[in-house]
């Protein structure tokens, strides 16, 4: 086996290094400034439009997607440059227009869409011309099973009329989001995973009602757009707009949510990466009790166990990314899961350990390891929550015993 990047990878990790070293690492209080100074309003600062004409010029764009239309990369070639963007989680994604859930949304328009949607939608995303979301979760069932999901989506002649409510809508507050993937049911009498659809619906159609953005553990997120919660109310949309065929919706999901689990793994590794290297810089600069904090016995130890955690996470994501590449999303199930439930667990534990390392400092605004904990908790969530992944991982294996 392996280990070593092949040369392509070697050259963007180079490039991208430099970039976040020259262009996003010095940008990062800029932004903070910039959003401080614009409350009340929804999606990136300013700041951000100059580092993605930055990362244009320097070929760094559209790297998470595949084939032509992307830079090319395989799964196994893009995990280390996902790393590398999750140093600078808010920030460096958005800058390489790699930043969910545009990302898992144009996979989708890739994959499954027609070429006028791909035409419509497709390429101003690639281009990041707009901004889109992806509606499923829904507030009054639990979404982590998404057979649950109530919204309807009727055929009405050359139309389907939508009505439901959903919450946690990742972007939907930026005024540039132009498009929504709104995941319903088509047929609540098909079998079980068949009865939902996926369709397109303009953000500025009418009946599409934000009522408001919903916080996450204290943050708006504004500067990524928010997370809406919006009832589609009579809401009239072309029949051309539905994705796939109907009942295709669920299959769907899991065809987008699959790269989209991965893609959160790697940034949650570099996120790690930079959070031992805040721990280690601060525990040898402050002294307590007479000594630096490094020399203190349990610095030390929080500081090996990080450093075992993230090389165990990083060759499990990479044997992900190398089995997706080569037998697909399906082969690799079982590993997407493994990463979905180690990776997001083991990040906040090694986060947690910088904040208390840090002292007050660590839940301060002053770090960005606040932030860092609370997008690594987060992820316990998205795409599906811990005990999901491990009540299907486990029948997985129940069954090669049975």
């Amino acid at each position: 086996m392996d280990f070593g990047y092949d040369s392509t990878t070697i050259e963007y990790s180079d490039r991208l290094l430099a970039f976040m070293d020259e262009f996003v690492h010095p940008a990062e209080a800029t932004f903070a400034e910039q959003q401080a100074a614009r409350p009340g309003e929804w999606g990136p600062p300013p700041v951000v439009a100059d580092l993605q004409a930055r990362a244009r010029e320097r070929g760094l764009w559209n790297l998470f997607l595949p084939g032509d239309r992307g830079a090319g990369l395989s799964n196994l070639q893009y995990a280390p440059l996902a790393e590398i963007t999750g140093r600078s989680p808010h920030l460096a994604p958005i800058a390489l227009n790699c930043a969910a859930p545009d990302t898992g949304n144009m996979e989708v328009l890739a994959q499954f869409g027609t070429p006028e949607q791909q035409a419509m939608w497709l390429e101003p995303l690639l281009d990041s011309r707009i901004r889109s979301a992806f509606a499923m979760t829904e507030p009054d069932v639990a979404s982590s099973d998404a057979t649950n999901i109530e919204t309807a989506i009727v055929r009405d002649g050359d139309d389907y009329v939508i009505n439901g409510r959903k919450w946690y809508i990742s972007g939907a507050m930026d005024p540039r989001c132009a498009i929504l993937i709104v995941m319903g049911k088509t047929d609540p009498t098909a079998p079980r995973h068949q009865q939902q659809s996926q369709i397109l619906v303009p953000r500025d159609t009418p009946g599409v009602h934000i009522r408001r953005g919903m916080h996450v553990l204290g943050y708006d997120d504004a500067d990524h757009g928010g997370h809406a919660e919006i009832d589609f109310i009579d809401v009239r949309v072309p029949a051309t707009n539905l994705i796939g065929t109907e009942g295709s919706g669920f299959a769907i999901a899991q065809a987008r949510l699959g790269p989209g689990r991965i893609h959160h793994c790697m940034r949650l590794i570099g996120m790690a990466e930079r959070a031992i290297e805040l721990m280690c810089r601060r525990v040898t600069a402050r002294v307590a009790f007479g000594r630096p904090l490094a020399d203190q016995g349990v610095i030390g130890e929080w500081i090996a166990d990080s450093r075992v955690e993230v090389e165990l996470l990083r060759l499990l994501v990479l044997k992900t990314a190398w089995l997706m590449d080569t037998v697909g999303n399906q082969g690799a199930h079982t590993e997407i899961q493994a990463i979905k439930i180690a990776t997001p667990r083991t990040v906040c534990g090694i986060i947690d350990r910088a904040v208390q390392a840090h002292g007050a400092a660590g839940l301060s605004q002053d770090t960005p390891l606040a932030a860092l904990w609370a997008q690594a908790r987060t992820i316990r969530l998205a795409d599906g929550p811990d005990e999901v992944h491990r009540r299907s991982l486990a029948r997985r294996e129940l069954k090669r015993h049975q």
